[in-house]
Parts: C-alpha cells; sequence; structure tokens
C-alpha cells in the first residue's frame, strides 16, 4: 500500500519540522551511501540545518579531495599546497604589519599632538605671567561716553 503525496511547503510546527528534518536527512544520507556502493559513484553531501549545524558525507573514493587524506597526495600536490599555505600566511603577516604600523603611526601622532598642547599651554601661561601691568589694572575713570 503506497503512501499519499504530501503537499511540499513550510511545515509551520517547529516539533514537526525538526522531526522531518531529521528523517529526511537520515533518508538522503542512506541514498548517498548507498548509490556510492551499488553504482562506484564518488559522493559528496552537505547538509546545514537551519540552526546553522552542518552534516556532510563524502564517499570513500573522493575523500583525497577533501584533504583528509594527505598520504595519497604525491610531491607536486603537496608542494602546491605547501605555497598555497605559505602565500596564506605571507598574506595575513602583511595585513597583520601593516594594522601595526598604523596603530604605531596613531600613537606617534597622539604623543606629538600632546607635546603641541603642553608647548601651547606653556607659552599661555609664560605670556599671562608677563603680561604688562598696565593690562590688568582697570582704569580709575569712568567711561567717558557713558556720561553723554
Amino acid at each position: 500500500m503506497g503512501r499519499g503525496k504530501i503537499e511540499i511547503k513550510r511545515i509551520e510546527n517547529s516539533s514537526n519540522r525538526q522531526v522531518t528534518y531529521s528523517k529526511r536527512k537520515n533518508g538522503i544520507l542512506k541514498k548517498a551511501k548507498e548509490i556510492t556502493v551499488l553504482c562506484d559513484a564518488q559522493v559528496s553531501l552537505i547538509i546545514f540545518a537551519a540552526s546553522g549545524k552542518m552534516h556532510d558525507y563524502i564517499s570513500p573514493s573522493t575523500t583525497h579531495l577533501k584533504g583528509e587524506d594527505i598520504n595519497s597526495l604525491n610531491y607536486k600536490e603537496l608542494m602546491a599546497l605547501e605555497d598555497a599555505l605559505e602565500t596564506g600566511l605571507d598574506k595575513i603577516l602583511e595585513e597583520e604589519n601593516r594594522e601595526l604600523n598604523f596603530l604605531w603611526q596613531q600613537r606617534l601622532a597622539v604623543e606629538g599632538a600632546r607635546e603641541v598642547e603642553n608647548g601651547f599651554d606653556q607659552s599661555v601661561r609664560d605670556y599671562n605671567s608677563h603680561m604688562p601691568f598696565a593690562f590688568r589694572v582697570q582704569p580709575m575713570q569712568p567711561n567717558l561716553q557713558e556720561r553723554i
């Protein structure tokens, strides 16, 4: 006896959706394993859950493509991987050095600005202490314009 077809749409109930996801995920993983054995096919399967969790299946004949079986790589492939790793590390180091250099330049600029500010403050204090006495005294006579 066959089952009836269901309408393919989003399942609103979260617990039902999770149960369906789990069952269908297991079913598709089983089918991937079966097709690998029956047909000698190279199968790779990646499934991401709504939660972000990843499930994968890689047939044994394709694991070297994933990089897990490093012993099966020949010398040229290993050298290419090594070169790629060195290039990536060089780029990372360059970026870190650029950031550190920028931070160092910022620090020097802030210190320079503080020195200028301190020098300005000292100049103002020196000027105020040497200000002529005449500028500090208030005139004794009222302003003549106020009488008019």
